[in-house]
């Protein structure tokens, strides 16, 4: 996926899967919610992670922190493959990778101070509790060590939102998935936040993979952008070149959606909900929802391939030679 050889983590093949149903005349059935994702995070970048609810940006964010377990598949942080640690190793290389959740309410003991919270990392990799170093990391993220003795419920969404990234900062880690970390939150402070996470990363050299619905926010805080539809990654390139040129027609519906007065971009209405993954459609996934879709595109699975210089999208009707879908008298038929 990328020709360099400074990523922090490389992801192959990795497949989530799970069972449902089953009872006492029922059988179970198991659907992959991560479906044999290959991907690269480049150390110091910030990958942003759209697509649609359900597609599977949140089950990857936590597989990649083994938050939940894998099926299949492997996850390499520099040369160790995390899948296959052990328990009591993967609990040491916590403190290196740490995650920033959705909603920051649910996400912190409402039982604990603010700095009972903040301490707490701190304690279990003993890397020291001490008052100073919590008034430090709450400076860090904005917030002022008056509010220590305070509960998450005394404070605002956007207070609480800050400490749980100074939660995830406490034990210094390379590596921070944020997921959806503002989706939570009131506008007016979903720009305070993105500032924040920007700014950390310039000054702490985080690695973040960035995992949002917002497409205005992805394009602001990412370098480079991975699309993903149920299950699957579809399309990758950098942030600038996705939004000025994306190849694959999903990309384009969910482009389309953003207000832009440059581009003025037509809206792009898909038809049709998202496939279930109990049953996900043969051949390419998007193909029940594409005006484009062709024969070839129920009995072909595509694969991703570099369209273009680091640009690369996974679809039966276009590759290096033939960048843009051509019209044919079989749009939108239905396979």
């Amino acid at each position: 996926m990328s020709r360099e050889n400074n990523n922090l983590i490389s992801i192959r093949d990795l497949t989530v899967s799970y069972r449902t149903g089953g009872g006492l005349f029922r059988t179970s059935k198991s659907f992959n919610a991560v479906d044999g994702v290959s991907l690269d995070i480049k150390k110091g970048e910030t990958l942003g992670l759209v697509g649609e609810s359900g597609c599977g940006k949140s089950t990857l964010g936590k597989a990649i922190l083994r938050l939940i377990e894998s099926s299949g598949g492997s996850v390499m942080y520099n040369d160790i493959d995390l899948t296959k640690l052990a328990r009591v190793s993967m609990r040491e290389h916590r403190k290196n990778a740490q995650m920033i959740f959705q909603d920051p309410y649910s996400s912190l003991d409402p039982r604990m101070t603010v700095g009972q919270i903040i301490a707490e990392p701190l304690r279990a990799f003993k890397l020291g509790a001490g008052d100073e170093q919590i008034t430090d990391l709450m400076g860090t993220v904005g917030l002022s060590g008056e509010l220590k003795t305070r509960f998450p419920r005394e404070m605002s969404g956007g207070q609480r939102q800050r400490v749980g990234v100074a939660r995830a900062l406490a034990t210094n880690p390379d590596f921070i998935v944020a997921d959806e970390p503002l989706s939570a939150l009131d506008v007016s402070i979903q720009a305070q936040i993105m500032n924040l996470i920007s700014e950390l990363k310039a000054t702490r050299q985080l690695t973040i993979l960035f995992i949002s619905h917002d497409l205005r926010a992805v394009n602001h805080l990412s370098d480079r952008i991975a699309v993903m539809y149920l299950g699957r990654i579809v399309e990758i390139a950098e942030s600038d070149e996705l939004y000025r040129g994306p190849l694959m027609p999903y990309t384009q519906a969910l482009l389309s959606a953003i207000p832009n007065r440059e581009t003025k971009r037509e809206r792009i209405i898909l038809k049709g909900d998202v496939p279930s993954p109990h049953d996900p459609p043969s051949g390419c996934r998007f193909r029940t929802r594409c005006p484009y879709a062709i024969q070839e595109c129920s009995t072909t699975t595509p694969k991703l391939v570099e369209i273009k210089p680091l640009h690369f999208a996974a679809c039966t009707r276009i590759s290096p030679e033939r960048p843009t879908i051509e019209s044919t008298s079989v749009v939108g038929m239905q396979l």
